[in-house]
């Protein structure tokens, strides 16, 4: 936004403090700062507000504002006078000024770092949460502008705003005098203003969510008049799914005699609809999209699922159609989940809506999914309703949601919604990109200490419909931080609902050691096998041979479960020869009782060509059909029969997409019939068809279950008494004065590092021979020669390193040698340095990655380990179990612990020093990247022999800063 040319401002206007953000409620609201060409706004907004409010601003009666008064609200020089207002649709709905003043209370310029805040909320939209937004937002550009503490004088009867500032969270004074309560906060960021933060934009994300998901009205605009067509679809399956609320079908082109289609209420515009619209299903093509987001917008409706495609999926005209989409949606205060998606569901009883391209609702359960691709999309909810590639185990979806583009709603504010959904146990997505990675392992994070969380991350490029941050991380390092946060990391669709159909109906087990049992001497040895490989600590398997009976395994599994050094069992069953067997549901009903005996371990069963077993696995004990026996076996035990299927009657058959033949309700197994819906809370047996699905799945679930059990303590970041923090402070400051970004000299990197309590060995530059001479005798020997060049540069296997040199004359011999070999002085950079005691070479880094935030790394220094890629990664700040589990998170640990009979190194210095590194990047965001290189990790302390510092401007905002949706 421009302003006049006549303005007084002694700062361009800044753009960069604009932002959208979701209100308490779930609405959206821009926040901007406030210009001279506001005054209209500004009158029309104060007109607005009822005069107990004015009085409460003003403490007094203040019917309308003066020309003075317009002027002093709309100009300020955005450093000591700034105003921020909030707005929907153009107009302003609150505002909030800050004017720096001085000790003495009158307006002052810098450095005076304290100001008086003042807010005025419109009366209709106060109880939303607009001032908590304009605080947090007005505090982040006081920092900027270097102020450090707000007052406020407020009335003791405004109730209202003095909850604003002391439900903030900020370290607070408050006063009473001369009948004005005074509060003074300071705008440093604290542990529990930050919580409140983070608290309020999960409530806010998640009712944003929640009234997209559980509308009491629909309309959808687009449906065509004849059958077939997105729109005249989507109509059909809200209504075929049992939607109870109201429903509407739009289109312009109806002719002014059609009152209803296919029963619904038929409207030629949203604006004809008599009664509020909470969403809106669009099905129109993109260009027709903009009047409808407008008459949706003037109507109220609160959020769209914008199906239409040709946006950022089709090129850069479509990205241009897709940010203004954007812009307008949010310019009413309205959410979208899309554009080019596949559409909602929510098969809640009291919601049952089906606002997608699925033709049929699935089944109700516990599993939340969200998928970015809609072709994805029908593959999860078809093999959570078939046995898509073998796995069974029923259960059902509480949620679905196919995004589309996401240039709106995305995963993020799916996870915020089921964090604390109580119908969502187990979390699965597919991302095919991460836009925001830093927010979103904070969220995965939260979540995942609560349910378990299951991601598919696309490996490639992001699809063109996909704003996403640029990252310099691989793709494996993002995984590894993403699994630190929690999340079970999958690399398949199939690995995803394999995992998530073991995780929504058993329990977690509380360790690696795994119980097997079956009736296949080989298959229990694969099992075995799968779990060695896994990480798993499988005992022997235990064949019960293949004329095992129903009871066989009933027994073998009670004995199992009993065991304490069993945490989990996988049965596996094959077919038997026997023409008098007993039937699958009779194994069903015989593993089911038993493991309800035992609730706290999980079981599995691997198995071969038994689809009534697995059927019979996922009915419920009470539903479970007899068996069906051979003439003259009542009450005998005998093998099973290959061929026989469990049947149920009486269950209602539904085509599922991607299925061969139809399918029961609450059905696994394409072609096949299905068992009932077992009822809430049974404890249904997974099985799957293949001894590697099984084992992968339950491997991820320990894995999780010792995250979980970690996460109870994640530890604390320490805190070291010897850390000058201010004047790390000071001298970034100093240094960044004299450019944009720049890597700092060696003795200022010593000199920052230092206040930290990391000392770096000296070098001393050796130009000559005489200079090396004159180092090494002020340093004392023995000593090391190297060359700082940046193509020999810790590359001592090209011999540009020299240990050891133990008099001056061998020092001179090595200097010559060195500059035979690799060219002059002034080519090589040389220096000398004391040797540091013998150790294992290391390396530390730390990055702050546009994408994920700061990022410490640790691995081994050489050229093996680079060619590994063997770096383990921490997100910043670290704690102090974090760190100690950095240091065991490579491949070549082993070699810091004593391997083969080495002298084992100082692994708690090595800690310590890590911490200190996350200390310093946490601290201080100028600092951009830390290189620490070589560390040598004695069996007596570490030696820090060489580092590089880079510095750059800290990023207006990011993860820490105030709320703020995606920038459009």
């Amino acid at each position: 936004m421009q302003t006049s040319a006549d303005r007084q401002d002694r700062h361009q206007y800044p753009a960069h403090w604009e932002a959208d953000v979701v209100l308490r409620d779930g609405g959206t609201a821009r926040i901007r700062p406030i210009t001279i060409d506001d005054a209209d706004r500004l009158v029309s907004f104060y007109e607005q507000v009822s005069d107990e409010s004015k009085y409460y601003r003003f403490f007094a009666p203040y019917p309308r504002l003066s020309a003075k008064d317009v002027h002093r609200f709309t100009h300020h020089d955005f450093v000591d006078r700034v105003g921020l207002a909030a707005t929907i649709g153009g107009e302003f709905i609150a505002t909030v000024r800050y004017d720096r003043i001085g000790t003495d209370g009158l307006p002052a310029s810098a450095p005076a770092d304290e100001a008086e805040v003042a807010f005025l909320v419109q009366d209709a939209h106060q109880g939303r949460g607009v001032a908590s937004a304009l605080l947090e937002h007005i505090a982040a550009v006081a920092r900027e502008r270097g102020i450090r503490r707000f007052a406020a004088e407020v009335l003791p009867a405004n109730n209202k705003m003095i909850k604003v500032f002391t439900d903030a969270g900020y370290t607070q004074k408050r006063s009473f005098e001369d009948g004005v309560v005074r509060l003074e906060f300071d705008l440093e960021p604290t542990d529990r203003s930050l919580a409140v933060q983070r608290a309020r934009e999960q409530r806010a994300e998640a009712r944003s969510v929640r009234r997209l998901l559980a509308p009491g009205s629909v309309a959808v605009v687009g449906v065509g008049r004849a059958p077939g067509g997105v729109g005249r679809s989507v109509l059909g399956n809200i209504r075929d799914a049992g939607y109870g609320g109201r429903l509407h079908a739009v289109n312009k082109a109806f002719p002014a005699h059609i009152e209803d289609v296919d029963g619904v209420p038929a409207h030629r515009s949203v604006r004809d609809i008599d009664g509020p619209v909470d969403l809106a299903v669009v099905a129109v093509p993109a260009e027709q999209v903009p009047a409808v987001v407008a008459e949706c917008g003037e109507h109220g409706v609160q959020g769209l699922v914008v199906l239409s495609a040709g946006y950022a999926e089709s090129g850069p005209e479509g990205r241009e159609r897709q940010r203004a989409l954007v812009r307008q949606a949010r310019a009413y205060g309205m959410r979208i989940i899309g554009p080019n998606a596949f559409g909602i569901i929510n098969t809640a009883p009291d919601v049952r809506l089906n606002a997608s391209l699925a033709p049929q609702m699935p089944r109700p359960g516990r599993i939340g999914m969200f998928a970015q691709s809609g072709a994805i999309g029908i593959a999860l909810l078809s093999r959570l309703h078939r046995r898509g590639g073998g796995v069974t185990g029923v259960t059902g979806v509480s949620t679905f949601v196919s995004a589309g583009n996401r240039a709106d709603v995305s995963g993020n504010d799916v996870l915020q919604y089921w964090y604390d959904d109580p119908e969502t146990d187990v979390a699965l997505m597919y991302l095919e990109s991460i836009g925001n990675p830093r927010k979103f392992t904070r969220l995965a994070r939260r979540t995942a200490a609560a349910k378990p969380l299951v991601v598919v991350q696309g490996v490639g490029s992001a699809p063109q419909g996909h704003a996403v941050r640029a990252t310099r991380l691989p793709h494996a390092t993002v995984s590894a931080l993403l699994r630190q946060a929690g999340v079970i990391r999958v690399e398949t669709i199939t690995e995803l609902v394999d995992a998530g159909l073991l995780l929504a109906r058993q329990p977690l087990p509380a360790g690696p050691r795994v119980a097997i049992l079956g009736n296949s001497e080989s298959l229990g040895v694969l099992t075995y096998d799968r779990c060695l490989a896994e990480g798993l600590r499988p005992s022997r398997p235990v064949d019960l041979t293949t004329g095992a009976t129903a009871e066989d395994f009933h027994r073998a599994l009670t004995r199992a479960l009993a065991d304490d050094a069993c945490d989990s069992v996988v049965v596996t069953a094959i077919p038997a020869i026997g023409e008098a067997s007993p039937g699958d549901a009779e194994l069903a009903e015989a593993l089911r009782s038993a493991a309800a005996a035992v609730p706290g371990k999980p079981v599995l069963v691997v198995h071969v060509e038994l689809g009534g077993l697995a059927e019979a696995l996922s009915a419920a004990a009470s539903t479970a059909p007899q068996a069906v026996k051979a003439p003259g076996t009542e009450g005998g035990a005998h093998p099973f029969r290959p061929a026989e299927r469990l049947r149920t009657a009486g269950v209602e058959r539904l085509p599922i997409a991607g299925a061969e033949r139809p399918v029961t309700a609450g059905a696994v197994d394409s072609g096949s019939s299905a068992a009932t819906a077992p009822p809430e809370g049974t404890r249904l047996i997974p099985a799957y068809p293949a001894a590697e699905r099984a084992v992968r799945a339950l491997a991820e679930a320990v894995r999780y279950g010792q995250w979980r059990r970690e996460a109870m303590d994640p530890g604390k970041v320490p805190e070291y008494d010897d850390i000058d923090e201010k004047g790390a402070a000071r001298l970034i400051g100093e240094l960044l004065a004299r450019g944009e970004g720049l890597t700092i000299s060696d003795a200022e990197t010593c000199e920052l590092l230092g206040k930290y309590g990391i000392p770096v060995r000296r070098a001393l530059p050796a130009p000559t021979p005489d200079a090396a001479a004159e180092a090494a005798r002020f340093l004392g020997y023995p000593v090391a020669l190297k060359a700082t060049a940046p193509h020999l540069r810790h590359r001592a296997d090209l011999g540009g390193v020299r240990l050891d040199l133990a008099d001056e004359d061998q020092l001179r011999r090595t200097y010559a040698e060195l500059t035979e070999l690799f060219g002059k002085p002034e080519e090589l950079r040389p220096v000398v340095q004391g040797m540091a005691p013998r150790g294992v070479d290391t390396v530390v880094r730390a990055v702050i990655d546009p994408a994920a935030g700061a990022v410490l790394s640790f691995g081994l220094a050489g050229a093996t380990s680079q060619l590994l890629g063997d770096m383990a990664h921490r997100l910043v700040p670290v704690t102090d179990r974090e760190a100690t589990s950095l240091v065991r998170s490579i491949r070549t640990a082993p070699l810091l612990f004593g391997w083969r009979g080495s002298t084992p190194v100082d692994t708690p210095a090595l800690e310590e020093l890590l911490l200190r590194v996350s200390r310093l990047v946490d601290d201080h965001p100028e600092v951009v990247a830390v290189t620490l290189e070589p560390v040598v990790v004695a069996p007596h302390g570490v030696s820090v022999l060489g580092a590089t510092v880079r510095l750059a401007p800290p990023p207006a905002r990011d993860d820490l800063g105030p709320r703020t949706m995606p920038a459009y």
